[in-house]
């Protein structure tokens, strides 16, 4: 099964990014110390992220993007002993299940598995078919979490979340279904979560954003578990280091 608390290893830019400060020595360290920070907490998982790596790629991501991933997640799992997963922003499924494969990864989060939203890249087309192959021939057992109706997108007109989720359940394939906010630590509408587990209610179900101390009890109610990041940030800032009394409190919040 499947982690219940997941903490967000929100990278700084990679090199060949905009935002890189030329020092991936220092992106390393920093993705450790969160990690670490995360399981000293309570925290049964972990979510590695190229969160620094703005403006996104709609889909494919450069070379060294994968190779920088695939070090800093080497050199994280090897100085803490948690599952972890790996998400390639915006939607490159392909690397992060190839990231997964070589560095022992339980699961991959993929914004967009089936159907299409149109998101700040453009229109990103779900590639479920793809992934499931490429799975197959990697010969991995690396569940795929898949957002539906993932932050700062809009769904196709007509769409409704219920269809969406049946879709990327049944014929997608997913192992698992995010619920998240508009955007990056909005809390999920209760009303879409309750929506997607009524029509997959075997679902493996995940909240994606918005998750704070406050109102983590609650969401658990109908989730099976969360993916949380900016509630645990000093200041609440996504981008910062993770706070241990805050992922402290969070996971006391949760229990």
């Amino acid at each position: 099964m499947f982690p219940r608390l997941i903490g967000m290893v929100h990278l700084d830019p990679l090199p060949g990014a905009p935002g890189f400060r030329d020092d991936f020595d220092a992106v390393v360290s920093a993705a450790i110390k969160d990690a670490e920070t995360l399981k000293a907490a309570g925290f049964d998982g972990l979510m590695i992220e190229n969160f620094g790596d703005v403006p996104f790629f709609a889909e494919r991501v450069p070379n060294i993007t994968v190779a920088a991933m695939t070090a800093a997640t080497q050199a994280i799992s090897a100085a803490v002993d948690l599952p972890f997963g790996i998400n390639v922003l915006r939607n490159d499924g392909d690397a992060a299940l190839s990231i997964a494969a070589v560095t022992g990864a339980s699961y991959v989060r993929i914004n967009v598995l089936s159907g299409s939203m149109q998101t700040d890249q453009g229109l990103i087309i779900g590639r479920a078919a793809e992934l499931a192959r490429l799975r197959r021939s990697l010969g991995v057992e690396v569940g795929i979490f898949a957002d539906i109706f993932v932050k700062h997108a809009v769904p196709p007109g007509g769409l409704s979340i219920a269809q969406a989720a049946a879709d990327t359940w049944e014929r997608g394939l997913a192992d698992a279904l995010i619920v998240s906010g508009a955007g990056t630590g909005e809390e999920p509408d209760v009303g879409d979560l309750r929506r997607v587990h009524v029509a997959v209610p075997d679902a493996h179900l995940l909240i994606g954003s918005g998750a704070r101390t406050d109102n983590v009890a609650r969401l658990l109610e109908t989730a099976n578990g969360i993916i949380a990041g900016t509630a645990l940030k000093r200041e609440h800032v996504t981008s910062g280091p993770v706070d241990l009394q805050q992922a402290r409190e969070f996971v006391a919040a949760a229990s």
